[in-house]
């Protein structure tokens, strides 16, 4: 026979579980630049996120990049930003692929070392191909993996800025 305790618990389970699942961390939906742009104060930071499977897509992308965070600076100076590409686009930033796109890691450089946002490419991801941190140049941040690395930004408080993909952008 239950006893009066076993079968609060019972009934009470389910609303446990739900109140545990609501509890967890919640994923803010990814800001749109002209949000960002409009808002009267500046979130603590802006993370850019570029995953496309276009393996030619930073020769866009990089350029929007490049006039997002001018546009954001301009709003709100001083405004904390980085920068995490994590699908086919990153492996155009290898050291060896440098030659056939000097564009991409121009622009590349000078967001890491004239504009202070660091670039950082899927560790995880560079490895199913073969790669190492070593096969990318120094101004690139070779983090672990680029989920966890957005994560990590947003456990900072920064916002999620997605780059549009390359067939939105080249159709502009």
């Amino acid at each position: 026979m239950p006893t009066p305790m076993t079968s609060l618990f019972k009934r009470l389970l389910p609303v446990w579980i739900a109140l545990l699942a609501l509890s967890g961390p919640a994923v803010a939906a990814p800001a749109t630049l002209d949000e960002l742009l409009a808002r009267p104060a500046a979130p603590p930071g802006v993370v850019f996120e570029i995953v496309d499977r276009d393996p030619g897509a930073l020769a866009v992308a990089l350029p929007w990049v490049k006039q997002a965070s001018q546009r954001l600076k301009a709003r709100h100076p001083g405004l904390p930003m980085a920068l995490v590409t994590h699908g086919n686009e990153m492996f155009a930033l290898q050291t060896g692929q440098r030659a056939g796109n000097e564009a991409i890691h121009q622009i590349a450089q000078s967001l890491s070392h004239d504009d202070g946002i660091p670039v950082h490419v899927c560790e995880t991801y560079a490895g199913r191909r073969g790669l190492a941190a070593e096969d990318f140049p120094a101004y690139i941040d070779v983090a672990p993996t680029g989920p966890t690395q957005i994560r990590n930004y947003e456990a900072l408080d920064y916002v999620r800025l997605v780059v549009p993909r390359s067939a939105v952008l080249k159709a502009r």
